[in-house]
């Protein structure tokens, strides 16, 4: 069973099924994080939502790429949650599953290429108090137990 953190469930609404990967890119005690502007300014852990025929480490990488503008290497899984949200940007209901990875930041390429993302570097102390979701913030803690 997947752990489920965030909003209930809306009764009688009904979700789509939105499979996404999400990485903590830790370099001693900081993290790289994003920072979205809209629908609601937060900070996210750097990931999305795998495209069709997408392989989840292919995705992994691009979506780090787009959201950071930076590389990484050694990928590994630590875990997965899920949780049920509304995207204005999609204008849907989804139930997200999301797959944790940790990674190492490798280097930065260039800015970010989607529109709205900021990445900042903060202590990973921090990130478990301001990450946006509560599935993030519980990978974030859990990493800095490592």
């Amino acid at each position: 069973m997947i752990r489920r953190f965030g909003e209930p469930l809306v009764r009688g609404q009904k979700y789509r099924l939105r499979h996404g990967v999400y990485a903590v890119l830790r370099l001693e005690r900081e993290v790289l994080v994003t920072h979205q502007a809209e629908p609601e300014p937060e900070f996210q852990l750097p990931g999305g939502g795998i495209d069709p025929g997408e392989s989840p480490l292919h995705a992994l990488h691009r979506e780090v790429m787009e959201e950071t503008g930076w590389s990484i290497a050694g990928p590994r899984r630590i875990g997965a949650f899920r949780r049920f949200a509304y995207m204005p940007e999609y204008d849907r209901w989804a139930e997200k599953l999301c797959t944790i990875y940790t990674a190492r930041p490798v280097r930065r390429l260039g800015p970010p290429s989607e529109p709205g993302h900021d990445p900042i570097w903060m202590p990973i102390e921090a990130a478990c108090r301001l990450l946006g979701n509560a599935g993030d913030r519980h990978f974030a803690c859990a990493v800095a137990r490592i």
